[in-house]
């Protein structure tokens, strides 16, 4: 499937766009921002965009207020898709956020509710009590998203609920043509909508791409033939930067043998779960590692391991922000004009070593060197072999491996023959192709 060979650049188009924080109601074509930047994409290698909420919403865009238009601070409906044309001609799907879960209070079914009552046609979208009171003196109470009462739960047990939700999909598709939907907290979606989103958007499109947020826990109860085709890895998001930060590579080479590893016991063998090392809920990469040296090595990881790649817009050229309590506005900044350096310049050759190589987009993963400071693997597909070897270390390092081949450095070019050792730069990512 496409996705499978796709590298992913993830856009917070509020933030991204410098829209106002909260909506004003001004119409104002903010969202052409997003072609603007296709070059530099282009020259990243990104070939697909996952743009979080994109629809009218009242403040951070997961409070929905409609899901049949764009956000007015972004721009018309008219406006998005001039956008997305612009992207497809130059080769880049695009897939949006479903925000299914909850809506904001400012959500026109909930309003009527507010307004009539028990006398409302749609009481019965959401989890209401009508003899108690909520946080906000409606003289109902409702069920908001675990405590955050900004956030009214939808009821995906009422099928008026599905049926409006899955319409709204399929008016995206053949609206917009989009390629794909990231389910916001589909950890705790409910599993029959997700069986019935699956039905639909597969017969539209048989290589719709479902992707679902998942914290924790077995992702196979979501990713699977009836519901999704890949969900977030946080086990590895996490895994990654705390691998580096606590000198302890076998932490993460842990997850990947727990996840991909040749035994029959292994998790997630052949899903294509969905890998990152920052996004718009968490510290960027940059902020996030204690060492800035490791930042080149911790991309080359994300684009070496199982899964699909995903690049946060700005991390590309090694951009910080730390989350703040109450705030993720650092995380979800506005940059005048994308920057180019020699991590962008890194990350688009590992893009393209990375579409070059089938080991990399769908082969298996056998660990064949690991200590605090090194990790060194192997991903095979058929007669296509890399060897992907990870320094942590400020100091070069040499590692004893069980490997009598000739290799081919695919950043260099360089042929030589590797009998039992591997000469790791310092603070390095290092892959080689089997010849």
């Amino acid at each position: 499937m496409w996705y499978h060979e796709s590298i992913f650049y993830q856009i917070y188009p509020l933030g991204f766009c410098g829209a106002p924080n909260e909506n004003d109601g001004v119409t104002q074509n903010r969202i052409n921002k997003v072609a603007e930047w296709i070059p530099h994409m282009n020259r990243v290698g990104i070939n697909t965009i996952y743009f979080c909420p994109v629809f009218e919403s009242g403040f951070h865009g997961y409070d929905t207020r409609d899901f049949t238009k764009i956000d007015c601070r972004l721009g018309s409906n008219a406006d998005f898709k001039d956008v997305l044309d612009k992207l497809r001609e130059a080769g880049i799907r695009v897939v949006l956020d479903g925000v299914f879960n909850h809506v904001g209070r400012g959500f026109w079914a909930f309003l009527d509710v507010l307004e009539n009552r028990q006398s409302s046609p749609y009481k019965d979208w959401f989890y209401l009590d009508f003899g108690r009171d909520s946080n906000y003196g409606d003289g109902l109470w409702y069920e908001g998203w675990e405590g955050h009462y900004d956030l009214v739960k939808l009821n995906l047990n009422n099928p008026q609920v599905v049926e409006h939700l899955l319409g709204c999909v399929r008016g995206w598709i053949e609206e917009f043509g989009i390629d794909g939907l990231r389910l916001d907290v589909a950890y705790m979606l409910n599993e029959d909508f997700m069986r019935k989103l699956h039905n639909l958007t597969k017969s539209i499109k048989q290589d719709f791409f479902l992707v679902g947020e998942a914290i924790h826990g077995d992702y196979r109860r979501i990713v699977n033939g009836d519901m999704l085709d890949s969900c977030t890895n946080y086990e590895c998001f996490k895994g990654i930067f705390s691998s580096f930060n606590d000198k302890n590579m076998f932490e993460i080479a842990y997850s990947l043998n727990r996840q991909f590893g040749p035994e029959n016991w292994t998790l997630y063998k052949g899903l294509p779960l969905f890998n990152f090392v920052d996004n718009h809920d968490v510290n960027r990469i940059a902020s996030n590692l204690s060492q800035p040296d490791n930042l080149m090595a911790a991309f080359g990881l994300l684009f070496a391991m199982p899964g699909i790649p995903c690049i946060y817009y700005g991390s590309e050229w090694g951009a910080e922000g730390v989350k703040e309590r109450g705030s993720d506005a650092a995380l979800r900044a506005c940059f005048p004009e994308p920057i180019e350096n020699e991590i962008t310049k890194w990350i688009a050759s590992l893009a393209d070593i990375r579409k070059n190589n089938p080991a990399l987009m769908y082969g298996g993963y056998h660990q064949l060197y690991v200590t605090n400071l090194q990790y060194i693997f192997a991903r095979e597909h058929d007669d296509n072999r890399v060897v992907v070897a990870i320094n942590a270390d400020a100091a070069p390092y040499t590692a004893e491996i069980p490997l009598d081949s000739e290799l081919v450095c695919l950043s260099s070019g360089t042929r030589f023959t590797c009998t039992g050792s591997l000469a790791l730069a310092p603070n390095s990512a290092a892959f080689y192709r089997m010849a």
